[in-house]
């Protein structure tokens, strides 16, 4: 057998083998629902539409339906956090609705650490037709824009 023959048998049997031993992954779909997380002790409703509460921390993304990405236009979005005090406080609280495609921007300062928790903005999006979301956004260090897009799950 030649040497080219022996590698070429060699690769197809390294395929092979790879193929029975790996785990077979599905494809993972782009629009996976969004994890929920913790509301946490500070949720009130009602929070103030505005887009602002704070500065030097921009957040943004598109809220969309699970399995197909279609945009939900009209979603209503609060976030609470802490604000730099380490204290939750009405000026941390705002609201505000999806574009008509689905986006939405706000801009606040960076959460602090406080307790032994990592900093951290809730987010609840509430949609007809969907399942409400609780969320939290977990920032990184020296972070001064956030893209998270929010995938709801239909009712």
């Amino acid at each position: 057998m030649s040497r080219f023959r022996r590698v070429l048998v060699l690769i197809v049997f390294a395929s092979a083998l790879l193929d029975a031993v790996l785990p077979v992954t599905e494809a993972q779909t782009p629009c996976a629902p969004t994890a929920p997380d913790w509301e946490g002790p500070f949720y009130k409703p009602g929070a103030p539409t505005r887009e602002s509460t704070g500065r030097g921390l921009v957040v943004s993304g598109v809220v969309k339906s699970a399995g197909s990405c279609t945009p939900i236009p009209g979603a209503r979005l609060e976030w609470w956090q802490a604000g730099p005090s380490g204290n939750y406080d009405d000026a941390h609280r705002g609201a505000l609705r999806t574009a008509d495609d689905g986006a939405y921007r706000f801009e606040t300062n960076f959460p602090p650490a406080y307790f032994g928790r990592p900093p951290h903005i809730h987010l609840k999006v509430l949609a007809p037709g969907y399942r409400t979301l609780t969320t939290q956004l977990y920032p990184k260090a020296g972070q001064t824009r956030v893209t998270f897009d929010l995938v709801l799950v239909k009712q």
